[in-house]
């Protein structure tokens, strides 16, 4: 097959149209004719080692560079399961050395682009892989004004129908349906396997959620309530060549708790900065705090809660300090946080966010099912845990945009309705990264393979005990620590160096 592939594609032939219900492996250029209910198929060729031209079009940060080292058949479709989605998915095969399995990718933010550096890491590990656009493009929430099906799409229905056509496209592209099925993402793309694990347990037999960006209602609120609290008196406001400033006082502070001088601190949790200490003895300057500013760190690394003192989401934990800027640095929330409220509950592209009511606006927003359906806190995940599924969450302890509290409280909330932790460590595990910000980056050995741990998990029965993460400083590794399952934590054994993670053991 290999052969007939590359030469057709090369030589132009005409090869024979294929059917969904061939059992033969099809050439690529063939698999144009597939027909299914509601899919298009709009491109199906193979792309030789580093062919691949990414679309010129897509929100600008995820415009990362993608390469491409083997040969693949690319197929790209239009899926539309209402008369209003307009669902863009690619499916990428290996021409060779496929390993029988298939490896979704997940989204950021709004989604709006297909995830293609994603897909070019699973494809260089030799699995299938697919993404989709969730829908739509762009990267705010514009898109669902007026467009009720397309904040569906959004919300569950684009992953789901990109699944079962990837699916049926690699069948008959390699004769066979994949072995296994995994699904990877953080951030959107962990609210987005969660929401597979609760709705369509069937989809992927492990499921890899990191830092998910869930419940998003409750996450955006937060969101809004903290810029307002920031941006009401100018003068609270923190400059950004301060947050280096706190960063260290607090590593101060927290940093020997555990035990071990590392810069990092292993349980924010355990960390009970107080930011007065930095307020300036006479005048403001870079080593100092106003009062003001004091307030606002307070503010930030406090729970999110309503007039009344419920909780709408975690705080920020200590030590997530130079990921503030991202969202509080500018006079504007970035659309990631207002549009919930812009475009999904008020309507309004003039909508001012100034006007935002916490207790009012939250309590309208989880009255409404449009902007619930976003929601994956569904905690019963008994379908999927009788179907053997593996379900291996992760959050950086140091991440600013989604308060790393929120997957240890989903992880308690299925804990607690599935029957503890001595029932379900064999299908769900949390992996807790110190220093770690949002799904990369941080101060914390933040690089570790999250796919070869649960591969190993569905192929040979074995959870995960730990995972070895690494740091980097220009491209040299500097240090390695495990990961361990939550609530357990990394602990220096007592001799050996405290970069190398043979020197700790998970307790």
């Amino acid at each position: 097959m290999k052969h007939r592939v590359i030469f057709g594609a090369i030589l132009g032939i005409a090869l024979p149209a294929a059917t969904l219900t061939a059992t033969a492996p099809q050439t690529c250029e063939s698999l144009v004719s597939l027909k299914a209910q509601n899919t298009t198929i709009t491109l199906a060729a193979v792309v030789p080692p580093d062919g691949f031209s990414r679309p010129a079009s897509g929100p600008s940060a995820a415009q990362q560079a993608v390469t491409n080292s083997v040969a693949f058949c690319r197929v790209a479709a239009t899926l539309t399961p209402s008369s209003d989605s307009d669902i863009k998915i690619e499916v990428w095969m290996p021409v060779s050395g496929w390993n029988g399995k298939f490896q979704a990718v997940g989204n950021g933010g709004w989604g709006g682009t297909i995830s293609y550096p994603a897909m070019s890491e699973a494809l260089a590990r030799g699995y299938a892989t697919s993404s989709t656009d969730t829908g739509h493009t762009g990267e705010g929430g514009s898109f669902a004004l007026g467009h009720p099906e397309k904040l569906v799409d959004f919300a569950w229905r684009s992953v789901h129908e990109m699944t079962v056509r990837a699916k049926t496209i690699i069948e008959a592209f390699y004769g066979k349906p994949p072995r296994l099925s995994y699904w990877n993402g953080c951030s959107t793309g962990g609210r987005q396997g969660l929401m597979e694990a609760q709705r369509f347990p069937a989809d992927y037999d492990g499921i890899i959620a990191g830092a998910s960006a869930n419940p998003r209602a409750r996450l955006n609120a937060a969101g809004l309530a903290m810029h307002q609290a920031l941006w009401r008196n100018p003068s609270s406001l923190i400059p950004e060549n301060k947050y280096r400033l706190i960063h260290d006082a607090v590593l101060d502070a927290c940093d020997a708790i555990d035990g071990v001088k590392d810069r990092l601190i292993q349980d924010p949790t355990r960390c009970h900065f107080d930011p007065s200490a930095l307020v300036c003895k006479g005048d403001d300057g870079p080593a100092c705090l106003t009062r003001l500013q004091a307030e606002a760190v307070a503010t930030i690394t406090s729970p999110v809660t309503t007039r009344s003192g419920v909780e709408i989401f975690p705080r920020r934990e200590p030590g997530s300090e130079l990921g503030w800027g991202f969202l509080f640095a500018r006079p504007d929330p970035p659309p990631l946080v207002a549009d919930t409220f812009r475009y999904l509950l008020y309507k309004d592209p003039e909508w001012d966010w100034r006007t935002f009511d916490l207790d009012r606006d939250v309590e309208k927003a989880e009255a409404s099912p449009e902007i619930r359906s976003a929601d994956a806190v569904d905690p019963n995940l008994q379908p999927f845990a009788q179907r053997r599924g593996k379900l291996l969450m992760y959050h950086g302890w140091s991440d600013a945009l989604v308060a790393p509290r929120a997957s240890v409280n989903y992880y308690n909330n299925v804990l607690a309705q599935m029957g503890g932790a001595a029932r379900t460590s064999e299908w769900i595990r949390l992996f807790m990264v110190p220093g770690m910000g949002h799904c990369r980056g941080g101060d914390g050995p933040n690089t570790f393979d999250t796919v070869g741990a649960l591969d190993h998990w569905l192929e040979n029965g074995q959870p995960p005990g730990r995972i070895v993460a690494s740091h980097a400083t220009n491209g040299r590794v500097d240090r390695t620590r495990p990961l361990c399952p939550y609530p357990q934590l990394a602990v220096y054994k007592g001799t050996g160096s405290i970069d190398d993670a043979d020197n700790f053991t998970c307790r």
